[in-house]
């Protein structure tokens, strides 16, 4: 199938805790009905991971399991989501992913048994498929791997299947790095759709084949946030992550185009593209994601997120206990504001407050703005191949930021404004068939 037409056309409808296509899936849990739920992720401290420390490990996540389930049960969450995020080791080794899988299972079936407590679990195994250069992607040890770790972590009992897919990325870092706006076009609009469509595919086809389990949407996170990342460190420009941000959103689409139904991942940023595209609820994460990385989208990640997800915590000691119990309640309080204001008829003002206070003081913040969102939307669901859809989405980027920089709204740096110049530029030509291969830059910041 291909989204010829937006679920979500009017941004005013675009709202937390509600979706057109809600998803029921674990212990009685519906996300995307009404109601944002925790969605907590969480992994080890530094340990090595081997037969020889395995219960360690295993202790650990019973541990963390158990703790962060107590702290559910009392500050009386509506609902929650556990995330295991497979570690490489976990998945090049099927079995260990699926042993820790069957633990959190149980951990979710008591707490739901003994208190009610509506639940489900998220399995994300790791794509290791890129151990190789250049990487092999449909055959061979490390996709076996990978496919018995999905087999085994649903049989095991994961709820929603997920992955942060990487096909593309050996063709996109290197265009990253020295700004090569046409590589990183074909990066994501030709290759990574390529791989997304092929291994999404596979996973629906488990899901379907568990008859429990549900295909809940890609990240391009291994795209997307590493721009976010190396424009943090000032390594690149912050409107050319922004940019890439807006094109990224195809290729993690064509996932839901290839059999997922959500909830996207948490850190798939793009996922309020994807949420006017198809409807289907999305996981967000922001500042409650400073235990794993920074970003300027702390607020305005939240605005219409129907999971709030704090990234990754390791399981180590703070002052209140461990740090995956004390982010469980940060993050059941942030749903319970959310989902009290909206009880009172006032989530598109909280909503409009978060977009608010993020959108004007950073270019990757804009570009999840509401307006922006449905901008980006339709210039994919407009668009033909992925290739056309991932130009189509930068330019509306670009139309966007230089707005509201003529409104007067969003401050540029001159050097970041040349940049914003040269993306427009580059993607205009593209889209009009010319290339030159002769532009190229090797060095992004003088």
């Amino acid at each position: 199938m291909q989204y010829k037409t937006l679920a979500i056309p009017d941004p005013q409808q675009l709202i937390y805790g509600w979706s057109p296509h809600p998803v029921r899936c674990g212990f009685d849990l519906e996300i995307g009905g009404g109601l944002v739920f925790p969605e907590v992720n969480f992994t080890l401290p530094a340990i090595e991971i081997c037969a020889g420390t395995w219960g360690d490990v295993m202790a650990h996540y019973e541990e963390m399991a158990g703790q962060i389930l107590r702290r559910a049960i009392a500050l009386q969450v509506p609902g929650i989501v556990l995330e295991f995020e497979l570690l490489p080791r976990m998945t090049s080794t099927p079995e260990w992913g699926a042993e820790i899988t069957a633990l959190l299972h149980r951990h979710l079936a008591e707490a739901f048994e003994r208190h009610g407590l509506r639940s489900a679990l998220r399995v994300t195994p790791t794509d290791i498929r890129d151990q190789a250069r250049p990487p092999v992607l449909r055959e061979g040890g490390p996709w076996d791997s990978l496919k018995r770790s999905f087999e085994l972590c649903i049989e095991a009992g994961a709820d929603i299947v997920s992955i942060e897919s990487i096909g593309g990325k050996e063709l996109h870092d290197p265009a990253l790095m020295y700004g090569d706006i046409e590589g990183i076009a074909h990066a994501l609009g030709v290759a990574a759709p390529d791989d997304t469509a092929w291994l999404w595919d596979q996973i629906a086809g488990m899901c379907a084949s568990s008859g429990h389990a549900i295909a809940g949407g890609d990240s391009a996170c291994g795209f997307a946030n590493t721009a976010m990342q190396l424009a943090h460190q000032k390594m690149l420009p912050e409107v050319l992550a922004a940019v890439v941000r807006a094109m990224s959103a195809v290729r993690s689409l064509v996932a839901f185009e290839h059999g997922a139904v959500g909830p996207s991942k948490d850190c798939a940023y793009e996922g309020p593209i994807l949420k006017a595209i198809t409807g289907c609820p999305i996981s967000m994460e922001g500042k409650s994601a400073t235990c794993a990385h920074f970003s300027p989208l702390g607020n305005i990640a939240a605005s219409v997120c129907d999971l709030w997800s704090n990234e990754s915590v390791q399981n180590v000691r703070l002052l209140s206990g461990n740090a995956p119990e004390a982010y469980t309640e940060l993050l059941a309080y942030d749903c319970r504001l959310m989902n009290v204001a909206a009880s009172r008829g006032q989530a598109r003002m909280l909503r409009d407050w978060l977009c608010a206070s993020d959108e004007d003081l950073s270019p990757q913040a804009a570009v999840l703005s509401l307006d922006a969102t449905i901008r980006i939307a339709q210039s994919i669901v407009d668009a033909d191949t992925p290739y056309e859809r991932t130009i189509a989405a930068g330019l509306a980027a670009v139309c966007h930021l230089r707005e509201r920089i003529g409104a007067g709204k969003l401050q540029l740096a001159p050097k970041e404004a040349q940049w914003l110049d040269r993306i427009g530029e580059e993607l205009s030509g593209m889209q009009a068939g010319k290339t030159d291969d002769t532009r190229r830059s090797s060095v992004l910041l003088s």
